[in-house]
């Protein structure tokens, strides 16, 4: 009898923890190959990232931005991990719907295929090889649910020695199996030697460095950040499930659209330029009143000026499109990257280093001033020069602010919120501030409401980078809020009103609670 066949009434059946790890190794299979079979044809095409990445692109404004204010830079992970529950949940129901038939589970099974098929179809960086991987996922889950599930059915029907024996061997194997692919896929799909060529690119040495970050730029001592965010903690938000892996002599960049002359770019083409050395402070657009999203580099690069100059932009051109070479996509004003003393990069290094891997390397774009979601595309493939009217980038699309200027804004870094102080003296509030591209000039903190003071300020580097604050307060045993408001160089003060991120950025006093305790 067929198990796929209408089952006769009392026909035997599967006990339901068999059925369900059936229907569980079937799917793992199914992902494992998939992503062995991405590791040919390209990352991008196994299946259960292309299904992450296009669940990314298509979940609600809202719900994309309460998972970065929640999960932070763990927003993916989580994401993965959800659709793994997700995915464990519906082959336990595909297989507990099969006791008797593998009908249902094969039925669920192909569905979820075609969602996958779909998914990397989907895909702006799919080649044309890419469906391989999904179809490949989608028979191998189906014929591996229905194989298994019909060495199960057997030794339910026609007991014999050793036949339980034989299904637990098979079992064994389906999930060693499913185990040696997905590593095997995972290797493969590292296969490009990006870190390889990273080293071989060496130290970024600029022909142009920028100056010594003067003695006094931070308060670390007192709880400030210290003024350059190392590479390794330097704040990382964006789209990506897995990290393009580009190597820098197969790097090319293309500029084109409304320019006088179409531009290809090699990696050895930017690097023979004259490289100059600019210290900026990137926010990112998602980040709240007080929130962790803002670091400060030493980047090396070419003025993007330059450029774009050299391919000669036409008269009505005011969009300078970005494509990432996974597909996203960010659009920048380009009366604001060809502003001479805007210095807009083409950005090569990062403090000293090619850029690390998940910061853009081979090449990104940096714009002082802009908030990184219109302005830092990584991975950078393609520029277009093109309209507002005729192209829509990625967060565009989705409702986010078309210009995407930085907002002044300050953050208590010291005492943190809820702490408890003891000691007696003074106590000493510290924080930073930022108001790129017109810089801070001033930092003024009240506490419990009362009269505005002036905070003491670092020494200052330059109007693209943030600037740290400290004040000496002598406060009385008890609890107390302290607010903080930054003013830029042009006179415009921090707006109190508490404005959400989305759509182009948070406004908004920060305060903190403490107690003293003498």
């Amino acid at each position: 009898m067929e198990s796929s066949a209408e089952p006769a009434p009392g026909a035997p059946r599967l006990a339901v923890p068999v059925a369900a790890l059936i229907g569980v190794l079937a799917v793992a299979v199914a992902l494992a190959v998939g992503h062995l079979v991405a590791g040919v044809v390209g990352p991008s095409a196994s299946p259960f990232l292309a299904v992450g990445n296009t669940a990314i692109d298509l979940t609600p404004l809202q719900l994309k931005d309460f998972a970065v204010r929640t999960f932070g830079t763990y927003d993916k992970l989580v994401l993965l991990g959800g659709m793994a529950l997700v995915l464990l949940g519906a082959a336990v129901v595909a297989g507990v719907l099969s006791r008797r038939s593998s009908l249902p589970g094969s039925i669920l099974a192909g569905a979820l295929g075609l969602l996958g098929v779909a998914a990397v179809l989907a895909r702006p960086d799919s080649g044309q090889l890419s469906v391989l991987a999904p179809i490949a996922s989608l028979v191998a889950g189906i014929a591996v649910f229905r194989w298994l599930h019909r060495a199960a059915l057997s030794v339910r029907e026609v007991p014999q020695e050793g036949g339980r024996r034989k299904l637990l061997i098979a079992l064994g194997a389906t999930a060693v199996g499913a185990g040696v692919a997905g590593v095997l896929g995972q290797f493969l799909g590292n296969r490009i030697d990006v870190e390889g060529s990273r080293a071989a690119v060496g130290a970024i040495k600029p022909s142009k460095p920028a100056p010594e970050i003067p003695v006094g730029a931070d308060f670390s001592g007192q709880g400030t950040p210290s003024f350059i965010t190392p590479n390794g903690d330097f704040y990382r938000v964006d789209t990506a499930l897995s990290v393009p892996r580009l190597r820098a002599e197969d790097w090319s960049l293309r500029i084109h659209g409304m320019v006088d002359k179409e531009l290809t770019l090699s990696y050895e083409d930017l690097r023979s330029r004259e490289l100059v050395e600019r210290t900026i402070t990137m926010t990112c657009v998602s980040n709240e009143v007080g929130g962790p999203y803002v670091s400060t580099s030493n980047f090396t690069g070419v003025l993007l000026r330059d450029v774009l100059m050299e391919a000669g932009v036409k008269p009505g051109a005011d969009q300078l499109f970005g494509t990432s070479s996974d597909g996203w996509t960010a659009g920048t004003p380009v009366d604001v990257v060809m502003e001479a003393e805007r210095g807009a990069l083409l950005a090569l290094g990062m403090n000293g280093e090619p850029l690390p891997v998940e910061h853009g390397f081979p090449v990104r774009m940096v714009v002082p001033g802009l908030y990184g979601y219109i302005s830092a595309t990584k991975w950078l493939v393609d520029l277009e020069l093109t309209t507002f009217d005729a192209k829509q980038s990625y967060w565009i699309d989705r409702g986010w602010g078309r210009l995407g200027p930085i907002k002044p804004m300050s953050r208590i870094d010291t005492p943190k919120g809820l702490s408890r102080l003891t000691g007696g003296g003074k106590t000493t509030v510290s924080g930073v501030a930022w108001a790129q591209p017109k810089g801070v000039a001033k930092v003024e903190v009240r506490v419990d409401g009362g009269a505005w003071q002036d905070a003491t300020l670092s020494a200052d580097v330059n109007d693209s980078s943030w600037r740290m604050w400290k004040v000496e307060l002598d406060l009385p045993a008890g609890g107390h809020q302290v607010e903080c408001r930054a003013t830029d160089k042009s006179g415009f003060v921090q707006p109190q009103a508490r404005v959400a991120p989305i759509p182009d950025g948070a406004t908004g006093w920060h305060s903190a609670f403490f107690t003293v305790e003498k």
